[in-house]
């Protein structure tokens, strides 16, 4: 019974319960060479490494539709987290038809779904 109780407040402690509260702290976009852009994010209160690829990924979509393209494809994205600071460093190229790639985006439906779960774009 006590190995079942302290399993219960690790689990706890560990962030059970908690609510998901982000703050995010700006996107900054880099144009590398005509369609690949390179797209910096930093947000706190991150859940985890998805959390902060996902607001990156809201930019890139946001950022494509604004240039007058449909589509976006996932290049790389590298993820730290510092002191509770997580930041992402994602390339994505921009496209107006759907690229080649596993890892492509339909700009406009994943815009919308970001803006409808409060996600802040470019």
């Amino acid at each position: 019974m006590a190995a079942a109780a302290f399993l219960g407040a690790c689990a706890l402690a560990g962030g059970a319960g908690v609510p998901f509260a982000p703050e995010y702290r700006g996107v900054k976009t880099d144009l590398l060479d005509g369609d690949l852009v390179n797209f910096h994010v930093a947000m706190t209160g991150a859940r985890g490494s998805a959390d902060v690829a996902r607001y990156a990924e809201c930019a890139a979509a946001q950022y494509a539709l604004i240039r007058g393209y449909g589509f976006a494809r996932h290049v790389r994205t590298n993820i730290a987290d510092e002191g509770g600071i997580w930041r992402a460093d994602a390339v994505y190229t921009i496209s107006p038809a759907l690229p080649r790639g596993l890892k492509t985006i339909d700009a406009e439906v994943v815009a919308a779904d970001c803006a409808e779960n409060g996600i802040p774009m470019v």
